[in-house]
Parts: structure tokens; sequence; C-alpha cells
């Protein structure tokens, strides 16, 4: 039986790097994202390359219709055997004097959409008992540093909203897993403030990952049945920090 995954924020980066390894193991696939040339030109691509069918989804997951428009291609293709909530963005600003509405927008796509997209493939998932849900989440969720306040608060929920749901699940067949990244080589920073930055120039090369190093540990790592997936060890130690509470000491913004 051919299996389906669907795959948010698969224009580049992290996303078409998931694409890109599940192609190769034979998955038939929708690739959400908003730029629909990109994504057509993907889907052609791997259609091609792996004898695979391969649909794009264009949609902006900032808004309701985008949303729904994703969450009935789902229900459609039900059941899926994997989900991945890949579709993110950020910017730079503190937040009294920046945009709310960029605020919200980044509220909608990582916790709204993910909330939507799971509630419609997750009762074909329970009922075929398996399929895989990947959340992509940040060591920012660990992080209270300024500027990044919706960011790092939303991805902050996309851990709780894993956690609990992997509780509700035990004994369905479904796997969960947390994708914590962290620099990786990709569209997300050569958007907006991120482009006009020193961003790229200014971080240590030993920082970053490429996006094909992360898609193939997080694939590799649902195997262990962990929650968590943080690649790198260099994320390991960031995440170690910001749990431990050490960070936010190093700051200045802990206080017993």
């Amino acid at each position: 039986m051919t299996k389906t995954a669907l795959i948010t924020g698969a224009t580049s980066g992290i996303g078409a790097a998931f694409a890109r390894e599940l192609a190769a193991q034979g998955f038939n696939l929708g690739l959400n994202g908003r730029r629909g040339e990109l994504l057509a030109g993907l889907a052609a691509e791997l259609s091609a390359k792996h004898g695979i069918r391969a649909e794009a989804v264009v949609a902006d997951l900032a808004t309701e219709e985008g949303q729904k428009c994703v969450a009935n291609w789902i229900e459609a293709h039900s059941p899926l055997e994997m989900l991945i909530n890949n579709a993110g963005f950020g910017f730079i600003g503190a937040f009294a004097e920046s945009d709310v509405e960029r605020h919200l927008a980044v509220l909608a796509v990582h916790a709204g959409a993910t909330m939507r997209l799971t509630r419609a493939a997750l009762p074909g998932m329970v009922q075929a008992r398996s399929g895989t849900l990947i959340n992509v989440s940040s060591p920012s969720s660990y992080l209270p540093l300024a500027g990044s306040t919706s960011y790092a608060a939303t991805k902050a929920f996309l851990n709780i909203f894993s956690e609990t749901l992997r509780a509700e699940l035990r004994g369905t067949g479904i796997k969960m897993q947390v994708l914590l990244p962290g620099f990786t080589y990709s569209d997300f920073h050569k958007r907006d403030e991120w482009a006009q930055s020193d961003f790229y120039s200014t971080m240590p090369k030993w920082l970053w990952m490429t996006a094909e190093a992360v898609a193939q540990t997080s694939l590799r790592a649902l195997k262990g049945g962990g929650l968590y997936c943080i690649p790198g060890l260099h994320n390991k130690v960031i995440v170690f920090l910001g749990r431990s509470g050490l960070f936010k000491l190093f700051l200045g913004v802990w206080r017993p």
C-alpha cells in the first residue's frame, strides 16, 4: 500500500529536504506552501525522479481559508502516513514597536495551522492505528531572547501541545516527534529584516546545519521512539542550557 505524507512549508529548506527524503522512500506527497511555481517545480521533479505522485497544495497558513484548504486535502487523502507541520517564519523587532498583525500571523502559522491540520489527520490515523506526526519547533522555545517574542512563544506552544497530544495518543500506534533544529541553511533568514542584517556573516559556521542533515536526522530518530529530536551536539547543548535555566540566568532574566 502506498503511503502518503503532507508537508507544510515544503517550498524550500527543511520542508523540501523532507520531501526529497520521503519521495526516495516511495511516499506520495502533498506539498504545501505559498509559492506555487516553486512547489509545482518540486512536485514535478520528485514525481519524475521517483515515480511517485506529488501535488502542490498552494495555501497561506496564516489565513483561516488557507488552513481549511490544506485540512480539506488531508481529509481527502486520509489516512495519511505522515504529517509534517514544518511551516514557520519569524522576524526581529521589539513587541511594543512592531505590527501586531505580524505577530498574529506567526501565531496562526505555528499554532493555529498545526492544531487544525493535526485535527484533520488524526481520525484517519487513529482508525488505521498507524501514522507519524512531526511538529517542527526550535531551541528558541527555551530561549527568552528579546526581539523574538511571538516566535519563541509559539514554538514553546508546539512543545507542550505535542507532549500532551502524545499522552492522549498512547496505545494508538501513532508516532509523535518534536523536531528542534537550530540554525539551518534555508530561505528562512533571507527575508525582511533578516536579509538586511549581518545575520549569516556574524554567526559562527559551526552553528549551522544543512536542511538535508536535519531531515535525515529526524527520520532516523523516528525508529527510536523518543519525542524530542535535536539535531547536532551544539543544539543539544543550547537546549540543555535553556531547559535548565542556565541560559536565563546568563541573560539576567531569571528570578528564583
